[in-house]
């Protein structure tokens, strides 16, 4: 790999370690639905305050979403919704992995019914 494709890789693993965490993309998926603020993502997680900040920090410093200042509020929205479609994605791969051990387990259950 040249340096442009390094740097490349690391932009992109940034990005998907932002991602990395399943109350960061809780966030995503509520943020999707419209914009909100730390005190309403952190009711909905379920966690304190500073935690919620810092999840919030690390997908702001991926440039996953951005925050306005509302009066005394800080209202999140997502930068790149796009984010969604590679969401989508590993879904897809979920569901492909899930019928792939469904077709093994029914193979082993045939075998030992014999």
């Amino acid at each position: 790999m040249n340096q442009n494709e390094v740097k490349l890789y690391e932009a992109r693993a940034n990005i998907i370690k932002a991602l990395a965490h399943p109350s960061r993309l809780y966030i995503v998926d509520m943020l999707n639905k419209q914009p909100r603020a730390v005190g309403e993502l952190t009711e909905m997680i379920g966690a304190d305050t500073s935690t919620v900040s810092k999840h919030l920090s690390v997908l702001k410093n991926a440039g996953i979403v951005v925050d306005e200042k509302r009066g005394t509020a800080v209202i999140y929205t997502l930068k790149c919704p796009c984010i969604l479609d590679f969401i989508g994605c590993i879904e897809e791969v979920i569901e492909s992995n899930t019928k792939t051990q469904v077709e093994i387990l029914s193979c082993c259950k045939t075998r030992a019914a014999r």
